[in-house]
Order: C-alpha cells, then sequence, then structure tokens
C-alpha cells in the first residue's frame, strides 16, 4: 500500500493529474477512490482509523477474526457481487440457505414457509391473512414516493390491522430502528420487503445467504491491494478536521484538506474532494457549506448500534435470524452465524451477534462493556435453558453512534445534494441510498451516482 506522506500544500502543477480526496476509508470510500483512481485521478484516501473497512472491518474475538458487525451477502446483491467478481472472490462465495426464528412469548417458532407461518400462535387467522396479504401487495408497489407521505406505523396498521402491528411488526421495527421507528415513513418496511423478494427471486424461491471465506477482511484486504496498483495513496489514522476553499475565490482546483495525524496538524492541496462520512459529520466538516446544504445534512436522523459479538462453543439455536417480539429482552435480535459459516472458520466455535439499534445518544453507549455482557448474558440464560456461561469463549462489545439515516417522512425531498455550493467538493453517504435499507450491496450502487455528479461515470444512473 502507499501509505505516505502528501504533498505540501500547493496548486496543482498545469497539466497534471486531477488530485482527488476521498475521505472515509469504507467499502464506500474505498470503491470511489479505486474507480477515480482507474479514471486517471491522483487519488488520496483518508480515514480516521488505523484500518480500512468502516462498518465492515473486521476484529478479533478471542482466537478468531471475523467482522466486527454482521454481514451476509445475498443471491440478489448484484452490485456486490459484480465486486466479488472483479476481485476474483465471487467464485469462493459459499451459499446456503438459512432458518428464521420467533421468539415470543417466551417460546421459539420457526418461519421459514406456509406451515410454519400457519401455525405461528401469536396471530388468528384472520390476521395471518391480512399480514400475508401486506407482505404481497408492497412487494408489487412499483413507485414507493407516495409511501413517504405516511408513517410506517399507521401505513401497516392500515394493512395488516393493530394486532398485526402490535405483535409482530412492532417488535421487527424496533429491533431495526429502535424507537425511532416512530420517525420512519413506510417506505422504509417497503424497502425491506422488496429487498427479500429479491433475495427469493433470485434464490429460486428461498433466500440464498453467501460469505467470502475469511469474511469481509478478505475483501478488504483484496480491494486495498487493487487501491495500491491503482496508485491511490491511503492515509490511515489520518482524522479530516476541516475541508475548505484556498482562497475567497472559491475556482474549482482550490480546496484545502485540514488533518490530524499523531496530534500533528497537516494541510494538503486537492482539485475535488468527496466526503463519504455520515452526514451530520460531513455537515460539521465544511464551515463554508450555505445554510441549505448544511440543514439537509445536520437533520438526517441516524440510529445508532451497540452490538455485542459472542463466540460460543456451540451454536445457540436453529436460526441464522431469530427475531424477537418480547420487549423485556435487552437486545433487538439474535444473529447466529453457525447458520451461514463454515464452524471451522471459528476453531470449531459459533459465532453470534446479539445488536441494539438505539440513538446516537443513547445511554448504551457509556455503559461498560461489563455491565452490557451481564445484562445480555442473563437474557440468554432465560432464552436459552441449554446456555450457560461458561459456553461463552470470548464477548467484545462494537458501538457505533451513525450507522444509517431513517428513511423519515418526505426523505427524498430533503436529501442532500452530492455536488455542494464548494466548487470540487461533494458529498456521498448513506444518506443518499433512497427508498432502501443499509447494506453493502446499496452502498456500492451509490458509487456510479457519486461518479456521475463528478462527471465521471461510465454508465449514468
Amino acid at each position: 500500500m502507499n501509505i505516505t506522506s502528501a504533498d505540501a500544500l500547493e496548486a496543482p502543477a498545469t497539466g497534471a493529474a486531477q488530485r482527488v480526496a476521498v475521505v472515509g476509508g469504507g467499502l464506500l470510500g474505498m470503491t470511489l477512490a479505486l474507480r477515480l483512481a482507474e479514471r486517471g485521478g491522483d487519488i488520496t484516501l483518508f480515514e480516521a482509523d488505523d484500518e480500512l473497512g468502516g462498518l465492515a472491518a473486521p476484529w478479533t474475538l478471542g482466537n478468531v477474526t471475523w467482522d466486527r458487525h454482521y454481514h451476509v451477502t445475498l443471491f440478489s446483491d448484484l452490485h456486490l457481487r459484480a465486486l466479488l467478481r472483479e476481485l476474483d472472490l465471487e467464485e469462493s462465495v459459499v451459499w446456503s440457505t438459512v432458518g428464521t426464528g420467533f421468539y415470543t412469548d417466551g417460546r421459539f417458532h420457526p418461519m421459514n414457509g406456509a406451515l410454519d407461518f400457519l401455525k405461528f400462535p401469536a396471530l388468528g387467522l384472520i390476521d395471518k391473512l391480512r399480514l400475508g396479504l401486506t407482505i404481497a401487495f408492497a412487494s408489487r408497489i412499483a413507485d414507493p414516493l407516495p409511501l413517504e407521505d405516511q408513517t410506517v406505523e399507521a401505513w401497516l396498521t392500515r394493512y395488516s390491522g393493530r394486532t398485526t402491528f402490535e405483535r409482530i411488526w412492532r417488535p421487527l421495527l424496533r429491533a431495526k430502528l429502535g424507537e425511532r421507528y416512530r420517525d420512519a415513513s413506510a417506505a422504509f418496511i417497503w424497502a425491506i420487503i422488496v429487498r427479500l423478494y429479491a433475495a427469493r427471486r433470485a434464490g429460486l424461491g428461498a433466500e440464498r445467504f453467501g460469505y467470502v471465506p475469511g469474511g469481509y477482511r478478505t475483501v478488504i484486504a483484496a480491494l486495498a491491494k487493487r487501491l495500491a496498483a491503482a496508485g491511490v495513496t491511503l492515509r490511515l489514522g489520518s482524522a479530516v478536521q476541516r475541508v475548505a476553499a484556498r482562497d475567497a475565490a472559491r475556482v474549482r482546483g482550490g480546496l484545502v484538506v485540514e488533518t490530524e495525524e499523531g496530534g500533528r496538524p497537516e494541510r494538503f492541496a486537492f482539485d475535488e474532494v468527496v466526503l463519504t462520512v455520515p452526514a451530520p459529520l460531513a455537515a460539521s466538516l465544511v464551515p463554508e457549506f450555505d445554510a441549505d446544504e448544511r440543514q439537509r445534512l445536520a437533520s438526517k436522523i441516524y440510529g445508532g448500534i451497540v452490538c455485542a459479538s459472542l463466540l460460543l462453543d456451540e451454536p445457540l439455536g436453529p436460526y441464522y435470524v431469530t427475531n424477537l417480539t418480547d420487549d423485556w429482552v435487552p437486545f433487538t435480535g439474535v444473529i447466529d452465524m453457525a447458520s451461514v459459516v463454515d464452524r471451522a472458520a471459528f476453531n470449531g466455535g459459533a459465532l453470534v451477534y446479539l445488536p441494539k439499534y438505539v440513538r446516537p445518544d443513547d445511554p448504551l453507549f457509556e455503559a461498560t462493556d461489563e455491565a452490557i455482557e451481564a445484562s445480555f448474558l442473563a437474557a440468554l440464560e432465560r432464552m436459552y435453558p441449554n446456555f450457560s456461561r461458561a459456553r461463552v469463549r470470548a464477548f467484545r462489545v462494537s458501538r457505533v453512534r451513525h450507522v444509517f439515516p431513517i428513511a423519515t417522512l418526505g426523505y427524498s425531498r430533503s436529501l442532500p445534494r452530492i455536488e455542494t455550493s464548494l466548487p470540487g467538493l461533494y458529498v456521498l453517504n448513506s444518506a443518499h441510498i433512497v427508498n432502501g435499507t443499509l447494506n453493502v450491496n446499496e452502498t456500492l450502487a451509490l458509487v456510479e451516482r457519486g461518479l456521475a455528479a463528478m462527471g465521471q461515470a461510465t454508465v449514468p444512473r
């Protein structure tokens, strides 16, 4: 990798390649940097952390290195699969079908087909019929824009009924959005339903889930290798503090990026800068934003996550995802990777994620790892009769305050512009995912939109 010192603050030479800074070393920033370098740019990628990958970055749990947060590839994830193909990784993807369950009224119930659905005790026959019709109806909506003017609660209650909303939809919404589900529009649930239907179609009737051996560590390493081959300069541990025009003229080709590296301030000149960081952070980095674009960025309502990773001796149960409808459980879902990933990858163990989606200012962010561990493990002991703390090989907690923006009412009308009022400065992040859900595939789909805004797209979107 070209992890080197950037040039001193000086204007680019006439005729030289466009000097472009990409701020944010997640998969979006990495892929965008690669595409810009392939088009002949002189690219520098700034990442505040000491490693690349962002939310997809790996970490070590006991004697296992795997993804810090849970990720799988769906067969319908065409943008992600195209990148894996380019990195010579697609053929290595291991595919499987997995089970889904519900934990309701202190009992586990499978939810893997029509028969399981009919046997599900939490709903009566009429409620089940309305639920099925709601899902089928949503999957056939071609234009979700009108859904942005209805709250998800009002829309689901109208079609599924109050009982179904309280027993099924509300717990599922809380699992993904916490209490912020009250701010979400109906377009949010539409996007989830459509993605799952696409996965079923692509998987010939059943969702096919896959992973690259080694997890996203393998993907990130392969992408970093491509960046190095393309001549991209990687500046890790380099936290951008400010982006501004070089002078009052605010002409294109005159941007300054100010960073802090190892406690030392640095200043670099670029022709163009792309911020791929969360919208509120982007708003804080550019004092010269006009009032409208600052408001559009700063007003995005983000959800955060406190996610525990557990390395166990054995899997907890037969389901990849267990949806929780009982309010007393301190986390919002159980994700058992042993249903997807060969346990040899975990040295014979089983990797389980216990996510809790919360507001960025939730007190849980200040709780100690020990307090979270005590609370979460006590809940597992209550839920799973065969579980004991002696089965836990390792426990670790990840905290991220800004994970994804919530699709609020009228979301697309308040979308931040990619091309900003400061010439040569662009903002591209998950806030630009319209009527979709945050996942790696949707994130990669943003790359061509960013290139189009910069006038460098090969295929307009």
